[in-house]
């Protein structure tokens, strides 16, 4: 993942005069005030993002992890090489530029990236570093275009972004510190047991070394785990959904190996390799205390319906669980697509739940099938999901939508139900993939 906590930046103004003061990247006597001239200015920049965020971006993670090579333990190395990291934190420069005077329109994505940072263990004192080396890249990116005002607006911008995150942050490591069971940073846990789910997916349930017990969590919420990889000198964390339901005992997530597809656009995945081939029962890990925003609202009795793709299944097993569990009573469509059987994880489990409760109902779809594969039983639909071919079965009244899957899957299916005319506000997504953290 990647810190997006740093999301202030870059600009472009006129070109100066002749005479025009250098820009000074001191820092300043005391916190800089967002005034309302600094808001005018730092929204008037905003379109430059479009052309030049990702070279600003790039510059600046570069430079920050040069000057503080520490910091090369919170982010995700693949996203650094394939260049998905300065295009996220570029596009939420870009997102926080255009809302500067609405930041209202930005609390979800406030909200999801503050739990990231607390599931890294992002502190306060990492703020000013990345705001120093941030308005420096600026600088040394677009050169005489920066004026004074212009810089001063932005390290005022950033200061007050940064100040949101902090506040948000402080309220989430309080919450963890102080719940039954909860912590803030690292607590070891240990490999109970692992379970194959699948041809790429492998299930861990992991117990406190310590033998203490572990915070509730809502399902639909992950865990950061890192391991340390010796290739490139650093940790590496990642985070993953618990996909099982809560005790109090053990947390489960369910891992895809990824193999990657050759060269540096796709490299393979470090960590579920890691994962896969060398933790095996009894290893210990470093994890998180549960965070996230994505989860399900318990306390309702609204039907909810949760529609996947590939390992975005795992917080809807959990959300699965839970209903049948706890609220019999409630109807659950799971909607679900893989390419094939062999890659399906826990379809048992979901036919077991279809079959022993009948307020849940399943439309599996794989892409490919096989003479083995049982028709109603492992899949009910071949190809792609349609959610229009299947509207009279997802188009529950009042019912909440749970998404989770790649990007463009996501994307899909949010377009999808806006077209059958589900109000947005009762679709929640979660995406797996790439992200600004």
């Amino acid at each position: 993942m990647l810190t997006s906590t740093q999301v202030p930046a870059p600009l472009r103004g006129d070109e100066p005069d002749v005479d025009t003061v250098e820009p000074s990247l001191s820092p300043p006597a005391q916190k800089p005030e967002l005034s309302p001239e600094h808001q005018k200015i730092v929204k008037s920049t905003a379109p430059v993002l479009a052309e030049h965020g990702v070279a600003i971006t790039s510059h600046f993670y570069k430079r920050m992890l040069s000057n503080h090579p520490e910091l090369r333990n919170i982010f995700n190395s693949a996203h650094q090489s394939t260049g998905t990291q300065p295009a996220a934190l570029a596009h939420a420069v870009w997102a926080y530029a255009a809302n500067i005077d609405n930041l209202g329109a930005l609390t979800s994505a406030v909200s999801r990236i503050a739990h990231k940072h607390v599931s890294l263990g992002v502190t306060p004192d990492q703020y000013p570093i990345v705001g120093e080396n941030l308005l420096a890249s600026i600088q040394e990116v677009l050169g005489d275009a920066i004026t004074q005002p212009i810089l001063d607006a932005w390290a005022a911008a950033y200061q007050q972004l940064a100040d949101i995150f902090i506040g948000v942050e402080r309220s989430l490591y309080e919450g963890a510190e102080h719940s039954p069971g909860g912590w803030t940073g690292w607590r070891r846990l240990r490999v109970a047991r692992k379970v194959v789910e699948s041809d790429e997916i492998v299930s861990f349930y992991l117990e406190p070394v310590d033998g203490g017990p572990l915070p509730t969590f809502t399902p639909g919420q992950y865990i950061s785990v890192r391991v340390f990889l010796p290739e490139l000198g650093v940790y590496q964390p990642r985070q993953y959904s618990l996909s099982d339901t809560d005790d109090g005992k053990h947390f489960r997530i369910s891992v895809k190996r990824d193999a990657g597809q050759g060269g540096p656009a796709a490299p393979p995945g470090r960590v579920s390799n890691v994962l896969h081939e060398q933790l095996p029962a009894g290893a210990e890990l470093d994890v998180s205390n549960p965070l996230g925003d994505f989860t399900l609202d318990v306390a309702s009795d609204e039907p909810v319906v949760l529609i996947s793709g590939g390992v975005g299944l795992t917080p809807m097993l959990s959300m699965l669980g839970t209903l049948v569990e706890r609220a019999p009573t409630r109807p659950v469509v799971f909607v679900h697509a893989v390419r094939n059987a062999k890659v399906h994880a826990m379809k048992d489990y979901l036919a077991r739940v279809v079959r022993d409760n009948p307020q849940v109902s399943k439309a599996v779809f794989y892409e490919e099938t096989e003479a083995a594969d049982r028709p109603g039983v492992d899949y009910d639909f071949v190809g792609r999901i349609v959610l229009a071919d299947i509207k009279d079965k997802v188009l529950l009244p009042n019912a909440s939508y749970y998404l989770c899957g790649p990007i463009p899957f996501m994307r899909l299916q949010q377009k999808a139900l806006e077209d059958l005319g589900v109000p947005p506000e009762r679709i929640h997504s979660e995406v797996f993939g790439s992200g600004v953290v």
